[in-house]
């Protein structure tokens, strides 16, 4: 392998990108560089292990091997039907496949960025990391921008409906390597459209460092479904960061799942920019070892008559923790806002430590919003009925906690991508 460069070197000048472009990572860099590192007396960064944010170790990947290229794309599976895939592995471009052509005919954008950047320049700009990281991670979003060379644009014209979700897969290859994963989805006005986005190691002992950023555009009346799937190798650290602007009478729902990663920290602001906009944040954590899940989230209801619901669950086994910061703000004149926030902790072991800090800020009259936090062990008369019905304690114990989970991805109302899911939250409980 050629040698690769420390990412702490800065940004080098590899791709063909145009001077905007290249201007806005230099300018990126240098917001990084001058930024302070978090420490735990943030209260963003409260609770945090933030000494796992050592980055020295992490490198940019050289061209990666037709072999390499060819594994990609052999262990690429997810979904049995899609409409569209793109593949990357270590930020080069492997594959895209695009099942309908009609599509295409029909208006539909789907190109990694650097073609996008360049095609749809106008269109691009215009969205590009356009919403400030306000949850703590503008650092760490500065040094996105700054890296960023490639992912996936997607935009859906006026009324369109793609059936069939799109599929994108992020893998990291070799060890010490860095991916800075990135996904622009614009919903035009009555555009429909779900996407799933898996994030996998080659390597399940790998060290590695990944920061994304999802940006979500819903239009008026659009209905964007986003999934994530985050199963990278356990030494990886990673950061997401994402954004979702509703316009009017427009829906978003995110599911997150979080299992892989020694550090995993995801953000997510949710914005209500239109009235009658609704916004659905649900988010799955299943956390063993020593694994650290750090959530933050902001639903930032700006427009009156529109609604956002927050439903995050953690099941936590052997001396894993998690951390839950999320606000509840109602703008001024953001009147008949509903919203809900919502996390339960399962707690499996007596070792897991669980931090929730819900809260609100509520600057507008008639208003309907409630936030909790629970934590608690698996129910003992349940486990107890269970046994009694012959079901060895292990079993009984997973049964339960996967029914814990199961009401967040039912949620989704779609069975293809929940059936995924569980086989996923499968392989975690028995590895």
């Amino acid at each position: 392998q050629e040698q690769a460069d420390p990412i702490l070197s800065g940004p080098a000048e590899l791709r063909d990108f145009p001077d905007w472009f290249r201007d806005q990572q230099h300018s990126a860099w240098k917001q990084f560089d001058s930024a302070p590192q978090p420490t735990r007396k943030d209260q963003a960064w409260r609770f945090s292990n933030v000494g796992l944010l050592d980055l020295a170790a992490f490198r940019i990947s050289p061209p990666l091997s037709a072999d390499d290229r060819e594994n990609i794309l052999k262990y690429s599976r997810g979904l049995e039907q899609y409409a569209g895939r793109m593949i990357f592995a270590n930020d080069q471009f492997v594959e895209r496949d695009v099942v309908s052509e009609d599509l295409k005919k029909r208006g539909v954008i789907f190109q990694p960025l650097e073609r996008a950047m360049v095609e749809h320049g106008d269109l691009f700009r215009k969205y590009f990391m356009s919403t400030e990281a306000k949850l703590g991670s503008a650092k760490f979003a500065a040094l996105h921008k700054a890296f960023v060379s490639t992912g996936t644009f997607l935009f859906v014209p006026r009324g369109l409906e793609i059936e069939l979700p799109i599929e994108i897969f992020h893998w990291l290859r070799h060890d010490n390597m860095s991916v800075f994963p990135h996904l622009l989805l614009v919903a035009d006005e009555l555009a429909k459209v779900t996407v799933i986005e898996h994030f996998r190691s080659c390597d399940q002992r790998a060290a590695g460092f990944a920061c994304g950023v999802n940006d979500l555009i819903a239009g008026p009346g659009a209905k964007v479904t986003y999934v994530c799937a985050q199963e990278w190798a356990s030494n990886v650290i990673a950061l997401q960061m994402n954004s979702t602007t509703v316009d009017h009478d427009a829906s978003a729902m995110s599911l997150n799942l979080h299992l892989g990663g020694k550090y995993s920290r995801f953000e997510s602001l949710s914005r209500l920019v239109g009235e009658g906009g609704r916004s659905d944040l649900l988010a799955v954590a299943v956390a063993k070892h020593e694994q650290e899940f750090d959530a933050r989230t902001l639903q930032d209801h700006i427009s009156p008559h529109t609604a956002s619901d927050l439903l995050y669950k953690n099941a936590l086994d052997d001396r894993a923790r998690t951390t839950f910061g999320g606000l509840i703000r109602v703008e001024p004149h953001a009147h008949f806002t509903d919203a809900y926030q919502k996390v339960r902790n399962l707690l499996l072991s007596d070792d897991s430590e669980a931090n929730s800090m819900p809260g609100l800020e509520i600057l507008a009259d008639n208003v309907r919003c409630t936030h909790g936090a629970t934590s608690g062990q698996i129910d003992e008369d349940e486990l107890f009925y269970l046994r009694t019905r012959g079901i060895p304690p292990k079993m009984a114990q997973r049964l339960l906690v996967t029914g814990f989970l199961d009401e967040v991805i039912q949620r989704l109302n779609h069975p293809a991508i929940a059936e995924h899911l569980h086989r996923l939250i499968e392989q975690k409980f028995a590895a």
